[in-house]
């Protein structure tokens, strides 16, 4: 995929989309799903994986991705504030449910998925633990490593939680899943596309990463995504990589461009 800088993004009028370059960063990659389903085109922008960015917080006040710049209007980070942006100004099918009840349990899969504490967040701790180590990150260490483990609040004991975390979310999504075959539809809820969807499918591959053919990423990140350890080997239902591989044959597309 070809880059915008953030020099030339701030030139230009309509959406602008911040993204983690040259990786599949799962945040990244739902919003782009997001944006697509909804019909909507973008400026993709350069935002550079583990550096200050410091032209991207001059322009936005976040050195992190995604974002969306659209025209003049305030730049949107959140997760959930992407799907609203995405659902406002996109066209089609709707990726959240016409019933209340429905729309907030698709609402909170995807919280469950993306939001603090929840599965990629919980991922990422893990992913930590496995970078610098079993304990505590040392004083000593890098500054950009200590300010991402305060951001994220990695200790020797959150990293410890998030896999029992993400034991219980692969649980739920899985008997929501069945429930819903059982019912005739192959989503998450309801019988059409909706946002959890796309989310759990860019979110998958932090525990079972796509064949690198479809998501050609560097192969060792490829490789540290695919060893998430035997209790979340266990919990990986079958059920949630046939819904995940159904998702993106039908409704993202492969290979991914990134």
């Amino acid at each position: 995929m070809k880059y915008l800088s953030v020099a030339e993004a701030r030139e230009l009028a309509g959406l602008r989309l911040v993204l983690t370059a040259h990786v599949p960063g799962p945040w990244s990659e739902a919003a782009k799903a997001v944006f697509t389903a909804r019909g909507l085109a973008y400026h993709p922008v350069e935002q550079k994986m583990l550096d200050p960015n410091d032209e991207l917080v001059a322009w936005t006040g976040s050195r992190n991705a995604p974002i969306a710049m659209l025209d003049d209007h305030p730049p949107v980070t959140n997760w959930l504030d992407l799907v609203m942006l995405a659902e406002r100004i996109g066209s089609g099918p709707s990726l959240l449910p016409d019933a209340p009840l429905d729309r907030a349990l698709s609402i909170g899969l995807s919280a469950e998925i993306c939001a603090p504490g929840g599965f990629g967040w919980s991922r990422r701790l893990v992913m930590f633990q496995g970078l610098y180590g079993p304990g505590d990150v040392s004083p000593e260490a890098p500054p950009h490593v200590l300010h991402m483990c305060r951001q994220y609040g990695y200790s020797r004991a959150a990293a410890e939680a998030a896999t029992r975390r993400m034991v219980d979310i692969l649980g739920m999504l899985a008997a929501q899943l069945r429930a819903q075959s059982e019912a005739g539809s192959g989503y998450l809820v309801g019988d059409r596309l909706g946002a959890c969807d796309l989310h759990w499918a860019c979110f998958s591959n932090m525990i079972a990463p796509l064949p690198i053919e479809d998501a050609p990423m560097p192969p060792a990140l490829h490789e540290r995504y695919s060893d998430a350890g035997p209790e979340i080997a266990a919990a990986l239902d079958p059920i949630l990589i046939e819904h995940r591989d159904r998702i993106y044959r039908r409704h993202i597309g492969l290979p991914l461009v990134f």
